[in-house]
Parts: structure tokens; C-alpha cells; sequence
């Protein structure tokens, strides 16, 4: 089985008299270290002699079919005016002519473009005239040429650029205009939807890299109907692709499954920290020191009503897979020769949940408002702790609560105790109309220690409309006022939605908190979804005990009693001086 670092590529497209090897249009600024600036989407339309790169898989060596993202295509459209939106794939007629397409895998040498005929090549996906034509014949089992002259050979063909439909169809129902998204590829494209930029996928034929030396090494995926979330996932991909390669070729980065929706689980939802370029670099899942593919990077960064979500979004191998199948099925019913396999077979991963953490998620209500909605925690049989911002000052509420099943329980509530708004702690206890005896509550933590694995779980981002996302991260710090906890850190992403979720220790699923907030720069406008604040459990959990004795829900009021000291704390403020003020 070939490892990620080995199939990892790079892909760059140019014209034939453009610039090679950039990473997108030379002329724009680079981002700056740190938080990434918000795309304005007012670049102008690049040139098509500029050159533009992402990460790639090599899905078999020795045919050299190579995967890599779409969006890098679309510069060299023939005609970008029309809508490709309908078409079931672009064949390379669609291109211009002089579209140069070169793919560098770790150690090769480029050289000499490629002067094979398109006729022997693995697979040559050329209309006779109009590009939306169909009459073609793909051969995806011709003769490879001699091993020797392939091994210097960087130049690649395209078979075609193809959207998957079920991640279409859940990216549609996700990203609504009106929640203003914004994608780092989007400003390279701002005359494309980003329905059309980000889920379109290349497929390409790359002679060059055949090697006899891995033998029987070949990739491997897991079908992403296997995925949970909370599971471990590592990326492989070229941050900045085809720029400084000798440094950035193949980098790693770990996170875990976030969120999964859509048809089979098309989108997946990762807290790993990707980078651009990064995009169709591949996501895995490892099992037994062995990894497999479970997806392509679409958008490593993107912006939601201009806050940073700092999650990565990945699209499905086994959707985009059988796409592929699926377009080529098609000539094979109309009479065509087909002969195609992609990657050594669909397997059946079954990998052990994270501590429970699934039960967990079970334990995670969403809290509706009106119009405003949040996260809660359920502690008890009828108790829910949740944020007081986040109930907006309603008496009732409505509770859902997802099971693992996926079915949706629907209950009322009401706020039984609400901090008042001039208190330290940002916190509201809310009492259901029944008892939720299926919920496993979870179990309450005695202590803290800084630098523990943690997850956070919420319904941030997508919440409402596919369930809890979890991120992880550690706990970075824990302050204390009086002699106590009063606050905890971690490095989690939080976005909007999330607040009142629980904070979990990883290794034994105990509660830690409540996440009440993220960290907002107010004069740079930049929010910090990997800074956030959390209410730690030991400050609530003896008031929940005392409220099971005698039912009375003065035994809260003592939480509107904290000391000057403690407001600042949680207003971010820490000792100034008159003179200075907070930016946070």
C-alpha cells in the first residue's frame, strides 16, 4: 500500500507562452502570516497566462492517473461565458489549446514537455468538435510507453473536469448566500458561482511517472459512510502548491472528523489545519499504521458573514469515485470500449469510536429561540445548561436532540435561572417539560490540567442542518480568581452556535465546561475561532447538586455575585490602567 507522501502531487496549469510554476497570479499579495485577510472578491478575472497550482493525488503510478481539484481549469475555459453548471463533464476540448498542464511528484525531475500523440495516452477524452460532444471513445488501458522515457516526463493530459453531484447538491443546501460565504479560491474566480469553482474535480493522464521500484504498492481508500465523527484524520498536501515545493511538498497536519452530511456522507467537515494550495490534496483515515483515503480537500479557508471558520472542507472519495464510474458507465452503454479502475477496492474500515464520544453527542442540545439559536449541554434527566445569551431573553424554548440514528427529538423547555446581564458568568439553566431518560449524561470533571487533549461540541457552523460538529484542540490555560477555576482556554474552533456547548475531556468523555465565547479583535475585526473561553464545570456543578435537594432556583443567584475582579476577567480586561483600553 503507497503511503500519503508518495501519491501526494502537485498540478500546475498555464498556457503555453504563460508563467509556470506560481501559485495562483503572481501579482497579487501573498497573505500575511496569521489570520488570513478576507477575500474583497474584487480581483479582477486573471489572465490566462498566469500559471495556477494545487495539490493532486496519483491514484496509480503506473498508468499515471492523477486527481487534483477543478478550479485551477477554469482560467482556460474556451468559453467562460457559458454555464458548465449542466454538463455532466468538461472533456479537454472545452480548454483552450494551449493549456499546459504539468504534474510534479516527490523526487522527479521534470523535463522536456510530453510529445506523445493523444492517441497513446491512457486515456485521451477529445470531442470531435463541440466541447459539450459526447462522441468520443476513451481507452483506459493502452500500452504504457518505455519506463525510462516516462520517468523525466512532467507533462500531463486531461482526461476531464467533472463536478461530483451529491457534493453539489449538499454544498447548495449548506452554503447559503444569505450567511455571506467566502472562499479562498473564490477571489481567483470572482466571476464563477462557488458552486462551480469548488466542486469540480479533475481527472488526468500522466505517463511520465510510471516506477517499477514500488511494485505492488497501490492506494487504498475507505468508503465515507464508514466515517464518525470525533475520528481521527490526517491530511497530505502542498500548502502554497507548486510554490517552494522543496519545502512545503506533502506536509501533514491532523485534526478529526468535525461534521459529515449530505448523501453517503459526501461532505465532510475537518478540524485540520490546511493551508492554500492544499486543495485536492487527500484526506486519510489511519488504521494500524496503515492509511487510507477518505477524501480531496475543496476549501482549506473560508469566511462565514466575515468570521473565520477555521475548519476544512473535504469532499468524498467514494462520491467522486463513482462519478467517475458513473460518466464513464455511460459511454460503456452507448457502445463504447471501456476498461477503468481507479483504486484498489472499496474497504469496509471499521474503526473504534473516540471514548464514546458518539454516545456523547447524544448528550448535546440545540436551543431555539425564535430566530436565535445555540448549544446547551443536558446534565440531568430535565436540566440543560446553555449560555444566557443564547435565549435571548425568551422565557420558553424549544430543545432538539439528535440521536445516534440521526432521528431528531423535539422538546419544550423553559429558563428556569438566567444570569443577569451584568454578571461575570454568561450562563442560563433550562428546565424540560419531560424527563430525557435515554440521554447518557456525562460525567462531571473534578479538575483541570493544561495542555489535555479536549474536544468541543456544538452546534456551530452547520449545526441546524446536519447535527453537532466536534473540533478538537487542547486546554491551553486555566485562570484562576479566589482560589478557583474561574475560566478555561482551548484551541478548539468555536464559531457562532457553538455557545453553550460542552467542553469534553478526550480521554475519559468528562464534561470540562460550557463554551461561552471566542476571541474577537475589535480594532483589526478579526475573530479567533482557536481562542476561546469556557465556564468551567466545578463553579456550576455544586449549584446543580444544590438545586437537587431542595428545587429552588435562588441556590443559582450566587453565580451574580462575583467580584470586580471576575468581571474583568470575562470582559477581557485583565489590570489595565485608565489609560488602556481592551482590544478584545
Amino acid at each position: 500500500m503507497i503511503s500519503p507522501e508518495r501519491c501526494g502531487c502537485i498540478v500546475s496549469a498555464s498556457s503555453q507562452n504563460g508563467s509556470g510554476g506560481g501559485a495562483g497570479d503572481r501579482s497579487r499579495e501573498e497573505p500575511q502570516p496569521g489570520i488570513p485577510a478576507l477575500p474583497d472578491g474584487q480581483a479582477p478575472v486573471p489572465p490566462r497566462d498566469a500559471a495556477w497550482s494545487c495539490s493532486g493525488l496519483l491514484l496509480d503510478r503506473g498508468r499515471g492517473l492523477v486527481l487534483c481539484h477543478g478550479h485551477i481549469f477554469f482560467p482556460f475555459l474556451q468559453q467562460r461565458e457559458q454555464n458548465p453548471s449542466h454538463k455532466p463533464f468538461l472533456p479537454s476540448g472545452a480548454f483552450h489549446h494551449d493549456l499546459q498542464i504539468h504534474v510534479q511528484l516527490p523526487g522527479a525531475k521534470p523535463n522536456a514537455p510530453l510529445t506523445l500523440a493523444p492517441k497513446h495516452a491512457a486515456a485521451a477524452l477529445e470531442p470531435e468538435s463541440d466541447p459539450s460532444n459526447s462522441d468520443f471513445t476513451p481507452s483506459l488501458s493502452s500500452v504504457a510507453p518505455d519506463l525510462d522515457e516516462l520517468q523525466s516526463c512532467s507533462q500531463a493530459e486531461m482526461l476531464m473536469v467533472f463536478p461530483c453531484p451529491e457534493f453539489q447538491d449538499i454544498f447548495q443546501t449548506l452554503f447559503n448566500k444569505s450567511d455571506k460565504w467566502h472562499f479562498y479560491s473564490e477571489d481567483k474566480e470572482p466571476e464563477l458561482q462557488p458552486e462551480l469553482d469548488l466542486t469540480w474535480f479533475g481527472l488526468l493522464h500522466c505517463p511520465g511517472w510510471g516506477d517499477d521500484a514500488l511494485g505492488g504498492e497501490h492506494l487504498q481508500y475507505v468508503g465515507s459512510e464508514c466515517l464518525r465523527k470525533g475520528q481521527p484524520l490526517f491530511s497530505c498536501a502542498s500548502p502554497f502548491a507548486s510554490f517552494c515545493p522543496e519545502i512545503f511538498m506533502n506536509a501533514f497536519s491532523k485534526g478529526i472528523v468535525s461534521n459529515l452530511a449530505g448523501e453517503r456522507n459526501a461532505m465532510i467537515l475537518t478540524d485540520a489545519r490546511c493551508l492554500p494550495g492544499t486543495e485536492g490534496g487527500g484526506v486519510y483515515i489511519k488504521s494500524q499504521d496503515l492509511y487510507y483515503l477518505a477524501g480531496l480537500i475543496v476549501a482549506p479557508l473560508c469566511w462565514k458573514a466575515n468570521e473565520w471558520v477555521g475548519l476544512t472542507l473535504v469532499c468524498s472519495v467514494t462520491c467522486i469515485f463513482d462519478t467517475v464510474r458513473r460518466i464513464l458507465n455511460g459511454f460503456d452503454q452507448s457502445g463504447k470500449k471501456m476498461s477503468f479502475s481507479l483504486v484498489s477496492g472499496h474497504l469496509p474500515l471499521t474503526i473504534p469510536e473516540r471514548h464514546g464520544l458518539t454516545r456523547l453527542l447524544g448528550a448535546v442540545a440545540l436551543l431555539e429561540c425564535g430566530r436565535v439559536w445555540g448549544s446547551g449541554v443536558i446534565v440531568s434527566p430535565r436540566l440543560i445548561l446553555t449560555c444566557r445569551h443564547v435565549l435571548d431573553r425568551a422565557s420558553a424554548i424549544r430543545v432538539k436532540i439528535q440521536s445516534d440514528s440521526n432521528s431528531c427529538l423535539v422538546i419544550r423547555g423553559r429558563v428556569l435561572f438566567a444570569t443577569k446581564e451584568d454578571s461575570a458568568y454568561d450562563v442560563a439553566v433550562v428546565e424540560l417539560d419531560e424527563d430525557l431518560s435515554s440521554v447518557v449524561t456525562p460525567a462531571v470533571a473534578s479538575g483541570f490540567s493544561t495542555g489535555e487533549d479536549v474536544c468541543v461540541v456544538g452546534y456551530g457552523v452547520f449545526g441546524r442542518a446536519c447535527g453537532p460538529s466536534v473540533t478538537a484542540g487542547i486546554l491551553s490555560a486555566v485562570i484562576t480568581a479566589d482560589n478557583q477555576p474561574v475560566m478555561l482556554q482551548t484551541t478548539c474552533a468555536v464559531h457562532a452556535g457553538a455557545s453553550g456547548g460542552p467542553v469534553f475531556r478526550t480521554s475519559s468523555g468528562e464534561l470540562l465546561g460550557i463554551v461561552s465565547s471566542n476571541a474577537r479583535n475589535n480594532s483589526a475585526g478579526a475573530t479567533y475561532p482557536h481562542l476561546n473561553f469556557s465556564l468551567p464545570i466545578t463553579i456550576l456543578q455544586p449549584l446543580l447538586s444544590a438545586y437537587s435537594r431542595v428545587r429552588d432556583a435562588a441556590v443559582f443567584e450566587r453565580l451574580n455575585e462575583a467580584s470586580d475582579r471576575l468581571r474583568a476577567l470575562w470582559r477581557l480586561q485583565g489590570s489595565f490602567s485608565a489609560s488602556q483600553k481592551s482590544k478584545l
